[in-house]
């Protein structure tokens, strides 16, 4: 029997005594005691889509549990009891493109100087709750070079693993007593830098004007990540990974037609086998759309309501509700559904106009009640926040927090427990 200690807060440890990476790392800061034992932890899935969906296709007409279909949801009407729909929320951004990188935070990197998170996305603060309860606090996947999804605490933005050979290695693929040996020789010398780079720092502070010290601060919060990162990849060094259940995933060239599936597969498995509890998947405006015989994914966006074009951006939309729909399957075969909170979406509302207003967004799964279609308010003064929606997600995922991004409070229609 596995004593259960309370785990310490390590953003207190490390601050407080400034030398925890020349400490030996204790079982009584991971909490594995305790986190092992839940058997049905919560989880967050995010899926973002750099270009989103032609809104006269996704949004349905009609409200209520008992909404009519749309050309597009009718993909995943199969599993209308499991998600919610909403229309007319945002988070009153703009910026095109550069307004897409808002999805899963509310704002934007060139506007996050004035917020304490900074553009913390939803997904970065679940992975920073989980700590290091799994082996990868969070997983960020995607296609090609992704579509800026995913950002820390400190405003760096998370690449995504973009070949799911990587990813399956990560996962299942054992390392020797060698490359164990090497790893933990790269870990300690990144420590003994950061020590050095602290230190380096601390002299400064005296002598710095009250920006300069700001500054400084944010360096020294990015340390203070790096080197819990580092604590975290320390701890699970020589705990053994997860058998696979799958054959290994060999390291070749791929259709995205065949990727996306295969990475909602590992990642499926990821949750399943713990190995973490938060995942992103990001498709990029670069989704090779030629593949399903149509034009280039941009340029269809960009459809000015041309029937011809509109008529491919919809064989489009489909195929990635389709895939939305088999990762619904997915996760209920592997018995996480019930307990991961599916988001799915996009930071662009309209594509031909490069609108980031009443943006296309899904929750799923998590236990929840859910409201079939929920019509927030139109007008602009009672509009709802979208990151009024990730604050009561955070919470239904075990965040003691009241506000996150822009939130003005929290939305919970359906009703979060």
């Amino acid at each position: 029997m596995i004593k259960q200690t309370k785990p310490l807060d390590r953003r207190k440890f490390l601050q407080g005594t400034g030398i925890a990476l020349a400490l030996p790392l204790m079982e009584s800061q991971l909490g594995w005691a305790a986190e092992k034992r839940d058997a049905n932890p919560r989880r967050l899935v995010c899926i973002g889509n750099h270009l989103g969906y032609y809104p006269g296709s996704f949004f349905p007409k009609t409200a209520g549990k008992d909404y009519k279909t749309s050309p597009t949801l009718q993909n995943i009407d199969a599993h209308r009891d499991d998600f919610t729909v909403f229309s007319n929320l945002d988070d009153g951004m703009n910026g095109g493109h550069k307004g897409v990188q808002a999805f899963l935070s509310g704002i934007r990197k060139d506007e996050s100087a004035g917020f304490p998170d900074k553009n913390m996305t939803i997904d970065q603060a679940a992975a920073e709750h989980v700590g290091s309860a799994t082996r990868f606090p969070s997983i960020t996947a995607g296609l090609d070079n992704g579509t800026d999804l995913s950002w820390t605490r400190s405003g760096v933005r998370l690449p995504p693993v973009n070949n799911p050979a990587r990813l399956f290695a990560a996962l299942f693929v054992q390392s020797d007593a060698a490359s164990i040996g090497r790893q933990r020789t790269r870990l300690t010398h990144r420590a003994s830098v950061l020590d050095a780079l602290r230190e380096s720092a601390g002299q400064l502070d005296g002598k710095l004007s009250a920006a300069d010290r700001q500054k400084l601060d944010q360096y020294l919060t990015s340390v203070r990540e790096v080197e819990k990162q580092l604590q975290m990849s320390q701890a699970w060094l020589d705990q053994p990974k997860p058998a696979s259940p799958i054959d290994p995933v060999a390291d070749q060239e791929r259709m995205h037609l065949e990727e996306i599936p295969l990475f909602y597969d590992l990642l499926t498995l990821a949750l399943q086998t713990d190995s973490t509890r938060v995942a992103t998947f990001e498709i990029p405006m670069g989704f090779r759309t030629s593949e399903l015989d149509v034009g280039s994914y941009h340029g269809l966006s960009h459809h000015s309501k041309s029937e011809e074009r509109l008529a491919q951006l919809q064989i489009v939309d489909t195929y990635l509700m389709t895939q939305f729909g088999h990762l619904i399957e997915k996760l209920k075969e592997a018995q996480v559904f019930d307990h991961t909170a599916v988001v799915w979406g996009s930071g662009m509302g309209n594509g031909s106009s490069h609108s980031n207003r009443n943006l296309p967004v899904i929750l799923a799964g998590g236990g929840m009640n859910h409201q079939g279609h929920v019509v927030c308010p139109d007008e602009e003064h009672k509009r709802v926040p979208l990151s009024n929606l990730w604050l009561s997600t955070l919470q239904w995922f075990g965040i003691q927090t009241d506000r996150f991004g822009k939130s003005t409070g929290t939305f919970s229609p359906m009703k979060l427990v």
